[in-house]
């Protein structure tokens, strides 16, 4: 079996090698499930050997059901017809997360077989030693520092005790945020103890559908970054889809912009490296583009990680989606407000206006005039050329209510076609002068580049040399972070950033 095979392929293939047996789910329904004794020639040890075995498989909850599902029956070392048992979950035996009797009782699989002969431990074992290796394979691509694979081996252990999602197992902690996607809270899985957040997506959407989206995000589970946020898994239930992923403790940026008003250049350029390497993992590895970055898709937490979380794996569920958008934000590029071909040039776009946003500490769109400028940094400041003063916005507008919740704009706020205008028709937004280093004020105008075809690449930008700059810095990252949260900081402190 290919090591380099999807997780569908394998089960196809060792689905289609025991049809070949002449066992069917309806065969077997009409004849009797028999229980193996060692008097009838059954070995009982075996079959507990087996149960435990097939325990120990490291496979999630939907696989290993998926696998159980697949199968109809387990062929005893004779050749004789199969059969499978069907008995109450006991300790020490398999669980099938997904099977249940007509009692609603978990139950476990039991056959008489011979451990060497059996195609399901066969397949399972193939399967799970596929998976082993391509994982390892993977890991190894991504060129992780022994702390970052540390880290992601920890996150895909923990994982592998998850089993199957349901609602009925999440214990509700607290609200992380709410926006037009859903509500995000802080759960406890109960069955395996892990701290989650959950993602809730209220849709009236047909059956076909959602089943296509839980079908469709199910490709996270093969996106194993440093730079992406993990995910346990996506169900439905009540009309509603979750997704279920690692909780990180810092939130948002868009968050922590709240608490500290505007964030450090220093502390900018570890967001841009993780930012850039998350985007260049999901386009290279995964073929995706992300579609939506922004402060509030881009999380942290008190170790100091960065990681991107939202991005566009299901087409079904952005379409579904895409009537829901309700506000006075925009991060889109101006080649999508105006519906041309848009590429992972896109995302750029969207990463430079997040770092503008967060280093000046308000949406930039109108940008600040001098008087807020001097407000927001306590001196004169220019416009992005040294030794200009800032202009005003190219449509100056009367005084009115804040546009931002952090800055200190006092002019009212657009109206979200007017918005979309402006992006598309004016300007884009500059870093003032004498505030930021020439280098990152550099790389962020070479991300708002109107055109695409002008715009800085992935490539390009990791080879820029704020980005060189900020790797070869020591940045202590969480502990800006947990002095700015107060959050209790686990590491140790490299620098102070600020």
């Amino acid at each position: 079996m290919s090591d380099n095979l999807s997780w569908g392929d394998r089960r196809g293939r060792w689905s289609n090698s025991l049809d070949e047996f002449g066992e069917d789910e309806g065969h077997l329904a009409k004849g009797p499930r028999r229980t193996a004794t060692p008097s009838q020639g059954g070995d009982l040890p075996r079959q507990r050997r087996l149960s435990q075995l097939l325990a120990q498989l490291t496979l999630r909850g939907s696989d290993a059901a998926s696998l159980l599902g697949a199968v109809p029956g387990l062929y005893p070392e004779d050749g004789s017809r199969g059969y499978v048992k069907l008995l109450p979950a006991e300790k020490g035996a398999l669980e099938s997360p997904g099977r249940r009797g007509r009692a609603g009782e978990a139950q476990r699989v039991e056959s008489s077989c011979h451990l060497s002969t059996c195609p399901l431990l066969i397949c399972a074992l193939e399967l799970h030693r596929a998976n082993l290796v391509d994982l390892q394979k993977k890991l190894e691509e991504l060129e992780l520092d022994e702390q970052q694979k540390k880290r992601l081996e920890a996150f895909l252990t923990q994982k592998a005790k998850v089993g199957e999602l349901k609602d009925d197992d999440f214990e509700r902690i607290s609200e992380l945020g709410a926006g037009n996607g859903g509500v995000v809270t802080k759960v406890q899985h109960r069955p395996s103890g892990l701290i989650m957040a959950r993602k809730l997506i209220h849709l009236e959407i047909k059956p076909a559908i959602r089943n296509q989206i839980i079908r469709e995000l199910q490709v996270l589970h093969e996106c194993n970054s440093p730079y992406i946020v993990g995910f346990y898994g996506a169900f439905y239930s009540d009309g509603e889809i979750s997704i279920c992923m690692e909780h990180m403790d810092g939130g948002s940026l868009d968050q922590v912009l709240k608490e500290a008003k505007r964030i450090p250049e220093e502390i900018l350029g570890k967001v841009s490296i993780a930012v850039l390497r998350g985007l260049a993992y999901l386009r290279e590895k995964h073929q995706i583009m992300h579609r939506d970055v922004k402060p509030s898709n881009i999380l942290v937490n008190s170790r100091g990680e960065i990681k991107l979380c939202d991005f566009g794996v299901s087409g079904q569920l952005i379409d579904s989606m895409a009537n829901s958008f309700v506000g006075t934000r925009s991060y889109m590029s101006p080649e999508r407000l105006q519906g041309t071909h848009y590429s992972v040039q896109s995302d750029i776009w969207s990463m430079g206006l997040s770092l503008v946003e967060l280093s000046i500490g308000r949406y930039p769109i109108p940008p600040p005039d001098a008087k807020e400028l001097e407000a927001i940094f306590g001196r004169p400041v220019g416009n992005g050329a040294e030794g200009e003063p800032h202009s005003t916005s190219p449509r100056p507008r009367p005084p009115g209510r804040p546009i931002s919740g952090h800055g200190m704009d006092s002019r009212p706020a657009m109206a979200i076609f007017e918005l979309l205008d402006y992006i598309v028709n004016e300007p884009p937004p500059k870093l003032p002068s004498g505030v930021f280093s020439p280098h990152f004020q550099e790389f962020v105008h070479k991300c708002l580049i109107k055109n695409p075809a002008e715009r800085a690449d992935l490539k390009m930008l990791m080879g820029h040399a704020f980005i060189k700059r900020s790797e070869a810095e020591e940045v202590d990252f969480a502990g800006w972070l947990c002095r700015t949260l107060r959050l209790n900081q686990p590491s140790t402190p490299t620098r102070t950033a600020v």
